[in-house]
């Protein structure tokens, strides 16, 4: 014990020098001030509160067709290049964060029958298990098995079986964890090579039909997870709209599931936005708090969801959200950044809202960038990022 406090001691030393680096080259965490929205109090909300700040495990559990792999538990580093490790865990924990996401693709684990296998599994528990065992809140879900859960009629029949069978076993592993289990239903879910994969409209009948199954599946997801027993009766439930988008989830033909359990259910969404500077490439690089336009993308979808839902008591996780690293000819726009993130969190937190960055490890080289910390070295990479998620995640 003694051993493990003085390594955390001596982390966040290092990181105040890192942070305080940052600072001497100029870059700071901006002043911003929201009006806080009024937010009932009741359980759920309180909870979300509590949830303060998240963080992604990304491109880890969710890593899919590896097919160079002969040993199915290195996906867990197929993509990023790193097991996760209890000394990863702590280093979050110990910088702030209290909610960690953990992506989980499921289909290149199952038999003919969905069947997970078990050294699968019991390494995905293992890795909840030290989040769970620090008294942070985990989050898993069904993800990058968009293929298997195709939201239309034609193939809903083997969609519905997928979704049943994977969350009937993963309920019953984690029925006894206690409510800072979460689970999410799945993730994006979409018509996959439809003109519409990217683009719902209402007044289409794919798409129509596509958010018809879509409630289907939330509500079997629901049935299944509370049918396994155990402290799965009162379990917080995240369930997205099409694409997890956030305003398609405030759109009518969003139907929340029926739940036994009173106000157990959570919306999930994600919002890389606005998108020319958070995803875009190349997009545009930079981001503005002295005009209103981008700050404005952010208030109008954190708007929708607020009058939609948190008004009225229904919580809301924005689970994925983030900025790319970009370079242009002006080089480095961390700044920009750093304003975003601060201008982001406190938005979503002013109307009761928790927010987790999406983390893929990728901070060098190709591909997207949304690396903060070095899960090798445990070195972080954006202590700026880090310094601006805390500063308006609340207490």
């Amino acid at each position: 014990m003694l051993r493990r406090m003085t390594a955390a001691v001596c982390g966040l030393v290092l990181l105040m020098l890192v942070i305080l680096s940052a600072a001497a080259e100029g870059i700071s965490v901006p002043e911003v001030e929201i009006k806080a929205r009024e937010i009932p109090d009741n359980e759920a909300l309180r909870m979300i509160r509590d949830m303060k700040i998240g963080w992604n495990l990304g491109n880890t559990f969710d890593a899919i067709d590896c097919t160079w792999l002969s040993n199915q538990l290195d996906y867990e580093s197929g993509w990023c290049g790193v097991k996760t490790s209890e000394a990863l865990i702590d280093a979050l924990k110990d910088a702030g964060f209290r909610t960690i996401r953990v992506p989980v693709s499921w289909h290149n684990h199952v038999d003919a029958d969905f069947n997970i296998d078990e050294a699968w599994l019991k390494r995905v528990q293992e890795v909840v298990s030290w989040i769970y065992d620090r008294g942070m809140y985990a989050i898993i879900n069904i993800h990058h098995d968009e293929d298997q859960f195709l939201p239309s009629e034609k193939h809903y029949s083997e969609s519905a079986r997928y979704v049943e069978c994977i969350w009937r076993q993963v309920a019953e592993r984690f029925k006894d964890y206690d409510s800072r289990l979460i689970m999410e239903a799945m993730n994006e879910p979409r018509l996959i090579g439809s003109a519409h994969e990217w683009w719902w409209v209402a007044s289409d009948p794919e798409c129509r039909e596509a958010a018809t199954c879509l409630n289907r599946q939330n509500q079997l997801f629901v049935d299944t997870v509370r049918a396994a027993g155990g402290q799965n009766a009162e379990r917080y439930l995240m369930v997205p709209a099409y694409d997890a988008n956030p305003e398609y989830a405030c759109n009518s033909a969003f139907i929340l599931p029926a739940d036994p359990a009173e106000n157990r259910i959570i919306v999930s969404a994600h919002a890389y936005t606005p998108y020319s500077f958070a995803l875009q490439m190349p997009g545009t690089s930079t981001f503005s708090l002295k005009t209103g336009s981008q700050k404005g993308e952010i208030d109008h979808f954190m708007n929708l969801l607020y009058s939609t839902f948190v008004s009225k008591g229904i919580p809301v996780v924005i689970g994925e959200f983030g900025a790319l690293e970009k370079k242009d000819r002006n080089g480095d726009h961390m700044q920009d950044r750093v304003d975003f993130t601060a201008y982001y969190v406190a938005a979503a937190r002013a109307r009761g809202m928790t927010v987790c960055w999406w983390d893929n490890h990728s901070f060098s080289g190709n591909g997207e960038k949304f690396g903060l910390i070095d899960r090798k070295t445990m070195d972080w990479k954006a202590p700026m990022i880090l310094e601006a998620l805390m500063a308006y995640c609340g207490d």
